[in-house]
C-alpha cells in the first residue's frame, strides 16, 4: 500500500526546487530563441557543422533542411478529402499461465469529408497462438514475442492495416494516412534484439509497408504522417547548442569530458526542449523549419523513407509531425499533410479527430483482459487441456488479510 503522507513531504520538496529553476529557465529558453529567430545566421555554415557532428556529439543533432527561423502558415484543407488512421493496443503473453498466446487489437478509422461524407470504425482482434506467430526464428536462433518486442510487432501491424485501407481510396482525392507516435522503430536501435529480429520487423515489415504505401501515393493522392502529442524532443535545441560550442566540431569527449553541467559552453540552453522553443515562437496553425532525424538506425535503414519532422503549434500545445522524406521533397504533399493534420486537431479538440476514434476502436480494457482469460480457460477446459496458472499469480488473486 502505498503510504501517500510521505509522498506528499517529498512532493513539496519537488516543488519548491522546481519553483526556484524556473526563472533560470526562462533566462535558457530566451537565449535559445534568440540563436533560432536570429536572420543573420550563417545557415550553411550551421548546415554543415550538423552534418559532421553528428558522428562526434553525444547529442542526437537535427538535420537541418530549411533556416531554423522558418514559420509556414497552414492552407486550407480542400472541400473533399478522407483521412485513415489505426492505432492498437494488445493482451501479451502472461508468463504464469501454461498457454503461450498473445493478441493485438488494431483498431481502423477511414473519415470522408465533403460531399459524400462518411465514417467506418472498425476493430479487428487476432490471437496469436501458433510457434510460428509467437517466436521470430532464424536457423537455430530463436526470440519469442512479448514485452517491448510485442509493441514492435503492433507498429508494423498497425502500418500494414493502414496499406490495406489505402487500397480503397479515392485516388484523386487529397487522403492522409495517420498513426499516432514515432515512425522511427527506437527500440530496434538497442543491442537488445539480435540483427535477424531487426531484420524481420523492420526490413522485412515496417519498411515493406512502408515501401507499399509509397508506391499507392505515386498513383493517387495520398500523403503519410505520425502524430507525436507533447513531445519531449530536444534535438533542435541540441542543434542550436553548436551555435555556442567554440569548437569546429562538436566531440565533447575530448573537449568536455571533465566539465559538469552548467561548465560547458553550451550550457546556456541546457534543459530548453523543442516544444518551449516553437510553442514561443509559432503563431495557432503554423508549423516550423522541417529537420531530419540523425539516429543511427534511421541512418542506416530507413533510406528513402528517412525521417524528417516537423512541429506544429496548436492553440494549447506544440506537436511534432514526422514524415518520409519522399513526403518532405513534395511541397504539394508537404502542406497538405500540413493542412490536414491541422484541420483534424481543429475537428478533435486539439487532437486528430481519426487517432482519437482508432484509439476508441483498439483500447483492451482491464475487464476485457480479465474476460479474454477467462475465455481462454473456458475454451481450455472444454477441450480437456491443461491450462495451469503459478502459484505466484493464484496468489496475487487471494486476499490473505
Amino acid at each position: 500500500m502505498l503510504n501517500l503522507s510521505h509522498v506528499a513531504e517529498q512532493m513539496e520538496l519537488m516543488v519548491a526546487r522546481l519553483k526556484v529553476g524556473e526563472k533560470d529557465k526562462s533566462t535558457r529558453l530566451a537565449t535559445a530563441l534568440s540563436l533560432l529567430k536570429d536572420k543573420n545566421l550563417d545557415f550553411a555554415k550551421l548546415q554543415d557543422k550538423a552534418a559532421k557532428s553528428s558522428k562526434t556529439s553525444p547529442f542526437l543533432l537535427a538535420g537541418i533542411v530549411e533556416p531554423l527561423s522558418t514559420q509556414k502558415p497552414h492552407i486550407s484543407a480542400p472541400a473533399d478529402f478522407s483521412i485513415i488512421a489505426t492505432d492498437g493496443s494488445q493482451v501479451d503473453v502472461d508468463r504464469h499461465q501454461s498457454t503461450r498466446c498473445f493478441l493485438i487489437n488494431i483498431g481502423r478509422v477511414r473519415l470522408d469529408y465533403g460531399q459524400n461524407a462518411s465514417a467506418k470504425l472498425e476493430s479487428l482482434p487476432l490471437l496469436y497462438a501458433s510457434d510460428k506467430d509467437t517466436v521470430i526464428s532464424i536457423g537455430h536462433q530463436e526470440q519469442m514475442i512479448e514485452g517491448p518486442l510485442l509493441n514492435l510487432k503492433r507498429s508494423v501491424d498497425e502500418c500494414r492495416h493502414l496499406v490495406e485501407m489505402a487500397t480503397g481510396l479515392p485516388p484523386t482525392q487529397p487522403s492522409l494516412a495517420i498513426i499516432d507516435g514515432s515512425l522511427i522503430m527506437w527500440q530496434l536501435s538497442s543491442s537488445e534484439f539480435p540483427d535477424f529480429v531487426v531484420k524481420e520487423l523492420l526490413d522485412n515489415g515496417f519498411m515493406k509497408y512502408l515501401d507499399g504505401i509509397k508506391s499507392l501515393a505515386q498513383k493517387q493522392s495520398l500523403s503519410l504522417a505520425s502524430y507525436i502529442s507533447f513531445p519531449r524532443s530536444v534535438n533542435v535545441v541540441n542543434t542550436l547548442r553548436l551555435l555556442l560550442c567554440p569548437n569546429e566540431l562538436a566531440d565533447c569527449s575530448k573537449h568536455c569530458c571533465y566539465k559538469s553541467i552548467g561548465q560547458r559552453p553550451c550550457d546556456d540552453i541546457y534543459g530548453v526542449q523543442d516544444q518551449d522553443l516553437f510553442f514561443n515562437m509559432l503563431n495557432t496553425g503554423e508549423r516550423s523549419a522541417i529537420f531530419t532525424s540523425q539516429a543511427k538506425i534511421v541512418r542506416e535503414k530507413y533510406g528513402e523513407h528517412t525521417v524528417h519532422f516537423f512541429y506544429l503549434k496548436l492553440e494549447d500545445e506544440i506537436a511534432r509531425i514526422e514524415i518520409p522524406q519522399w513526403i518532405a521533397r513534395d511541397t504539394y504533399k508537404l502542406d497538405m499533410t500540413h493542412a490536414l493534420i491541422f484541420d483534424q486537431c481543429l475537428r478533435g479538440n486539439g487532437y486528430p479527430a481519426a487517432l482519437s476514434e482508432a484509439h476508441e476502436q483498439a483500447v483492451v480494457s482491464d475487464s476485457d483482459r480479465e474476460n479474454f482469460q477467462q475465455l481462454l480457460s473456458t475454451w481450455m477446459a472444454d477441450e480437456h487441456l491443461d491450462y495451469a496458472s503459478s502459484a505466484k499469480s493464484r496468489s496475487k488473486k487471494t486476499r490473505w488479510l
